[in-house]
């Protein structure tokens, strides 16, 4: 039988190979699994979500019960974005496991050709029987931007009287542990998770948040350099920090500027994302005087403006690169919550009316705000609008929180 994408593997009806496949979940593993005849029993979703799905799916499909290289594997792979998915790819990994396999069958190299997808019999030829414990191969897999070699880890299961019940298979980057390591202590994994969301670039409702440094050229004409970067990366962490805390989506760090998205589907709702919008700002300006006791520079230097906006059809993806990764937004709500920041000068928080309306009762409750007591002005007649405000958003509604 084959697993759908999305839809979850069921534990090996083998004991042995189902308390692999509890081990590989509980420990967050990507794993495969396979029988004593090299077919698939179980593949764990941080694997599967590796290779996502062209269908959409976050999961990708497997071909649960035939031959890892059988015609039918062959065929669910090509609908997996990234990982295995060519033949190509998969010869690469028969050619390195294939003494394992042609081992498991006893040197049958008949009986190999005859559960593999033809396009593959040729390079049965050249294997030789491997029985090792446990062996660690080096692979090629299709990722972002191209391909990229990972690590293999195969290893035996048995059973208490030494029988063989199958093989699992574990990858991991090439990247050695200790910058793994590093890495993922710096970030929080619910952040890296949220990301995930939005690999692929679409549309979504989303509050969006921009901040800005006020007067940060005066900063850096009159604070010595290796300070001015202290305060910097202190207020970088302290904002990513903010939003990270409030469930939003880091966007990309424009010179002293902060942007994130809160987007209605990992929030819960459109209130829940208007709310966190909210709450990151509140919570990044409670925290400058902090950021400037700690930088040894005078609070009141330090001032930020904020704009708060709501967006319907944000354009919200993921973009990774060899050196970085990060999420991004486009539309006209993007931009417009850049004229709205423009005019927050003094360190106030400008909301448009837009966003201010996806709260329910609960959560302006929450946030100790009453709508009726709000007033709201064009962009275009407040005193600091600037003359793109006036071009781009002049009609734009806001209130100031």
């Amino acid at each position: 039988m084959g697993v759908g994408a999305d839809e979850r593997c069921p534990l090996p009806a083998d004991r042995w190979l189902a308390e692999m496949a509890v081990a590989l979940r509980d420990t967050g593993q990507a794993g495969w699994i396979v029988d004593d005849r090299w077919r698939f029993v179980h593949v764990t979703d941080d694997a599967r979500a590796l290779w996502n799905d062209r269908t959409g799916g976050r999961l990708g499909s497997v071909a649960l019960g035939h031959h890892v290289f059988s015609t039918e594997s062959m065929r669910v792979s090509e609908n997996w974005r990234f990982g295995l998915n060519s033949r190509a790819l998969w010869r690469d990994v028969l050619e390195t496991l294939g003494g394992l396999i042609l081992s498991d069958a006893g040197g049958d190299r008949q009986a190999v050709r005859s559960a593999i997808d033809p396009s593959l019999h040729d390079i049965v030829d050249g294997l030789e029987p491997c029985d090792a414990s446990a062996c660690g191969f080096r692979i090629m897999a299709m990722g972002l931007p191209g391909p990229v070699p990972s690590l293999m880890l195969a290893t035996r299961v048995r059973d208490d009287t030494g029988r063989l019940r199958g093989t699992a298979l574990i990858g991991k980057p090439t990247a050695p542990m200790h910058v793994l390591g590093g890495m993922a202590w710096e970030r929080d994994l619910a952040h890296l998770e949220r990301m995930e969301r939005f690999t692929q670039a679409d549309r979504h409702p989303a509050a969006i948040l921009f901040a800005d440094l006020e007067r940060s050229s005066e900063l850096i004409r009159t604070l010595p350099t290796a300070t001015f970067f202290t305060l910097g990366r202190r207020l970088v962490r302290v904002a990513d920090r903010c939003v990270v805390d409030a469930g939003g989506l880091v966007g990309r760090h424009l010179g002293d500027g902060v942007v994130a998205f809160f987007p209605a589907e990992t929030s819960g709702s459109e209130s829940a994302a208007a709310r966190a919008c909210i709450a990151a700002a509140r919570a990044l300006r409670g925290a400058l005087g902090r950021v400037a006791e700690r930088s040894g520079v005078d609070p009141s230097s330090l001032v930020m403006r904020f704009g708060l906006h709501w967006g319907s059809t944000v354009f919200i993806g993921k973009i990774s690169t060899v050196a970085r990764s990060e999420v991004t937004a486009l539309g006209d709500a993007v931009n417009e919550t850049a004229r709205i920041e423009a005019c927050a000068t003094g360190g106030r928080v400008l909301a448009s009316k837009s966003l201010i309306e996806r709260l329910d009762d609960k959560d302006v409750a929450a946030l100790d705000i009453d709508p009726a007591q709000l007033t709201y002005t064009h962009l275009g007649e407040l005193a600091t609008a600037t003359a793109k405000v006036r071009r781009d958003a002049p009609a734009i509604a806001v209130c100031e929180l």
